[in-house]
């Protein structure tokens, strides 16, 4: 089991270690760190392949310290861990999150994925936990959430929690169009010269709800972003749309009635239904984006029928274990990767291969979990089951190559750091600008 601890204050790591083949080893990786300037002491047991190391913060950190063991020849044992990201909209929220995750002290690789709203994250093993993960990400201004439950339940639960989420875009994007579309229409008439004008109560009423209650969600997302000290897509559009929505409502005090055809309540309220609109059609995307490895997973199986202590009980997948014997009958898909024990059969293994012909199988063949068995009734000893089978492998591969990023989009992702803050000082230089030149508080602020 790899084991680590960290305690910041006293300067302690005891960490696993990789690659030693004898006391000699353990010896020269204990000169190796003794001679890293801050290490005060340093002991390598070869026994339990561990390194405990006591080291001045002030002169060096855990990065400097496993640098010195990687430089001697040797590895940090490593936990990987992934989990979903709430309330990302934006490449700069990804490059946010990565930032954070990276300042964890243990973290040796932060990767975040916006399409498929995901962090993967490599740190030294048992010095990261899940707890210290969520609270960096809870401080930039997100959530985090794990799965407790099982690989298949967790999919299931992911699924429907996406399928919930657009659901709710949708209806939400549809009330937002409502309340707009008068508005719209009213603008229109004006492009065409035709002198339709509702009343400034109505706009007043029609606009209301969309800037507070249906946009909540992008000051909501704003504040975190500006708590966290950092911008994003939210601040443009809770900046934007509170100024045009708070200039047309001080013209509707000073003017009253007159304030008619000169207020600007329809572009607040389009801004948000645009973004709505964009926002709802990039969840839909993203549901796309993962559908190969949706399809994959509905190929596993949820439950087993497992022989034991002479009797055939049916069990979640999750809960088979190696060398168990499962009993397959024709029909069925194989829930688990194993050797016919017992048995014979033709299996279906398309979804491996791209045979469509069925394999024949008997005593002592191998069987993929996934494949489908054709009339047969086999026996299996199960050999991988879980995440150690090929196909929750070959999930996993399908992720991970989702989840990785081509340099162009971590590209995007820096100019996205740069592009709310550079937005914001063209705005204010360009009100300035017009104040000063026209003198005219309306034409400034309508520029900016």
């Amino acid at each position: 089991m790899n084991v680590a601890n960290v305690d910041s204050q006293s300067g302690h790591l005891l960490t696993r270690i990789t690659g030693m083949t004898c006391s000699a080893c353990a010896a020269r990786l204990e000169k190796a760190l003794s001679r890293v300037p801050g290490v005060e002491s340093a002991n390598v047991n070869f026994a339990t392949e561990q390194a405990d190391v006591i080291y001045d913060p002030a002169s060096t950190d855990v990065v400097g310290v496993t640098g010195a063991i990687a430089r001697a020849g040797f590895g940090v044992g490593e936990s990987t861990f992934s989990f979903a990201v709430e309330g990302m909209t934006c490449s700069a929220c990804a490059g946010r999150i990565e930032k954070a995750l990276s300042r964890v002290p243990g973290v040796g690789e932060a990767n975040v994925n916006l399409a498929l709203e995901r962090a993967d994250v490599r740190a030294i093993a048992g010095q990261v936990d899940r707890h210290v993960l969520e609270t960096a990400v809870t401080a930039a201004g997100f959530t985090a959430r794990f799965s407790d439950t099982a690989a298949g339940d967790a999919d299931e639960q992911q699924r429907e929690h996406d399928a919930r989420a657009l659901r709710r875009e949708r209806y939400v994007l549809i009330a937002s169009a409502l309340l707009t579309l008068p508005l719209v229409v009213q603008m229109g008439a004006m492009v065409l010269g035709l002198r339709v004008h509702l009343s400034p109560w109505v706009e007043l009423g029609l606009a209301t709800p969309v800037q507070f209650v249906i946009g909540a969600r992008f000051y909501r997302a704003a504040w975190k972003a500006i708590r966290a000290g950092a911008g994003n897509m939210d601040v443009l559009v809770a900046m934007g749309t509170t100024t045009a929505y708070a200039y047309s409502l001080y013209l509707f005090w000073m003017l009253g009635s007159a304030a008619s055809g000169k207020l600007y309540f329809e572009a607040s309220a389009v801004i948000i239904t645009l973004v709505l609109l964009g926002k709802y059609l990039e969840s839909r995307a993203k549901r796309g984006t993962t559908a190969a490895i949706r399809q994959l997973m509905d190929l596993r199986p949820k439950t087993a029928r497992v022989e034991r202590e002479g009797k055939e009980i049916e069990l979640p997948v999750a809960q088979v274990r190696k060398g168990d014997l499962v009993v397959v009958r024709p029909g069925e898909s194989v829930p688990v990767d194993g050797t016919v024990a017992d048995g014979r059969s033709e299996v279906d293994e398309s979804l491996i291969t791209g045979e469509s012909i069925p394999v024949d199988k008997e005593s002592g063949s191998k069987v993929t979990g996934g494949s489908m068995n054709g009339t047969g009734l086999m026996k299996v000893s199960a050999t991988a089951v879980g995440e150690d089978s090929t196909l929750a492998r070959i999930i996993r591969l399908v992720e991970n190559a989702q989840a990785g990023k081509a340099p162009i989009q971590r590209l995007v992702d820096r100019i996205s750091e740069l592009f709310v803050p550079t937005v914001l000082v063209i705005a204010v230089v360009t009100f300035v600008v017009w104040y000063l030149a026209a003198g005219n508080l309306e034409s400034a602020l309508i520029s900016a």
